[in-house]
């Protein structure tokens, strides 16, 4: 069963929108066979005449996330709930081909990660000043490289930071330029 937590910044949560927010968000249980316990973590807010909402799902090898921009708080709602549908589906898709392929020979990242091992780092000038104007903290799920870059897609990220269930190390997939993953070990 799911359970919300629903915070509004410059917007009061009334109970029409949380039961709104409750009632599209629960249409999602249908995918799962068991309905996952997590928590649902929904911010909104509104800045100029904007309303965002963010939607965070964390589950146990999955952490869904979507987050939507429209003058109409119902209609980003909407909108939130399609892309989250969207992402459930594209994973159930990957999970059950990843199965499917688990007796192939090679699996399609191996050579991904074999490249992986030389990548560049950068540097900041000490001439300029760093202003960190937003913290995320998360828990790292024990997870292998491609089951990373899946989750990176789905969340619409450039990299993901992760715990490699072999090595039991913090690593670091990412999108090149070129279209393909990296790895990094740290």
């Amino acid at each position: 069963m799911l359970q919300y937590n629903i915070r509004g910044e410059n917007l009061e949560v009334t109970d029409s929108i949380k039961e709104y927010v409750e009632k599209k968000v629960s249409k999602l249980e249908r995918y799962f066979d068991t309905p996952p316990s997590s928590e649902v973590h929904v911010n909104l807010s509104v800045y100029n005449d904007e309303q965002t909402i963010e939607v965070t799902i964390p589950m146990k090898n999955l952490l869904l996330r979507a987050e939507e921009h429209n003058t109409d708080l119902y209609a980003a709602i909407d909108l939130v709930v399609d892309k989250l549908e969207r992402q459930i589906r594209k994973h159930k898709t990957k999970v059950n081909r990843k199965f499917r392929q688990e007796g192939a020979p090679k699996h399609v990242f191996a050579e991904l990660e074999r490249e992986a091992q030389q990548y560049q780092t950068q540097t900041i000038d000490d001439e300029f000043d760093v202003d960190i104007v937003k913290t995320k903290r998360f828990d790292l799920k024990p997870m292998d490289s491609e089951e990373a870059a899946l989750q990176m897609d789905m969340l619409g990220h450039n990299f993901f930071v992760f715990t490699n269930a072999d090595t039991d190390e913090t690593n670091i997939v990412y999108k090149r330029r070129d279209g393909r993953y990296g790895l990094i070990e740290t």
